[in-house]
């Protein structure tokens, strides 16, 4: 009877009926209804802080209002099945795409995509960087033969749109944005570095170079990809670039 009754209550406070829960309680003062709007306040209240303080940007570019709808409209959808609040909102950007009648913005989605690979980033587990020396180290005919291995806090969003600009230009420090040429595909990579989570513009053909490691290709057919995307992706700069931004681990 008390997981039925736990059960009836969950889904209450998440946005469900409230008759179920009626029928298994009572109140002996006031209106049992009244009662339960108080924790489902409470509960939603928090959850879409939660969501607001790991999508800043995207409440930025809706507003605080819309935002706090949209959110809230997420918690009744898709309630956390974890106990980490840090882990709460993974699903967000997919349903930001959901709802992209309702908010008209089509690169709202992959933004928030940016917005939670930086969280997923941030918490990521810990793992020594690739040293330098380690790669220096290997014998020149071997390095095409090299299969690197990318960090577990580093991330890879890319888009159909200028995402790395959008988030640039909404940081709090940005009192007057500037307009932004959205038909302008940007890939944007996500390391962490001493505790800090760094973004970097890619190139494309540095984009299919990591997007290649990532899928386990070995260093030279991943150069071969870059270079098919992009003629004059500079490997030499971009493995330095990599290196110093912690992007791949020992």
């Amino acid at each position: 009877m008390l997981d039925v009754l736990q059960r009836a209550f969950h889904d209450a406070v998440l946005g469900g009926d409230d008759k179920a829960l009626a029928g298994l309680t009572a109140a002996p003062r006031g209106d049992i209804a009244a009662r339960i709007a108080v924790y489902r306040n409470t509960v939603q209240g928090s959850l879409v802080g939660v969501l607001a303080a790991a999508f800043p940007v995207t409440q930025r570019i809706v507003g605080p209002a819309f935002f706090a709808d949209l959110a809230q409209r997420f918690v009744v959808a898709a309630p956390p099945h974890a106990p980490q609040l840090s882990a709460y909102g993974a699903d967000f950007p997919a349903f930001v795409a959901h709802e992209h009648d309702n908010h008209g913005l089509a690169y709202l989605a992959d933004v928030a995509r940016v917005e939670w690979a930086r969280a997923e980033s941030y918490f990521a587990a810990d793992a020594p960087a690739l040293d330098p020396a380690a790669l220096s180290a290997i014998a020149p005919p071997a390095l095409d033969g090299t299969v690197l291995m990318l960090h577990p806090a580093t991330r890879l969003v890319c888009s159909a749109y200028a995402v790395y600009r959008i988030w640039q230009v909404n940081q709090p420090s940005i009192k007057d944005v500037p307009a932004v040429d959205l038909a302008w595909p940007q890939s944007v990579l996500l390391s962490r570095s001493d505790g800090r989570v760094a973004l970097r513009l890619l190139s494309a053909g540095d984009a299919a170079f990591i997007t290649a490691i990532q899928s386990g290709v070995a260093l030279g057919a991943a150069a071969a990809q870059a270079y098919d995307t992009e003629p004059a992706f500079d490997l030499e700069a971009g493995l330095r670039d990599h290196l110093i931004g912690a992007t791949f681990r020992a």
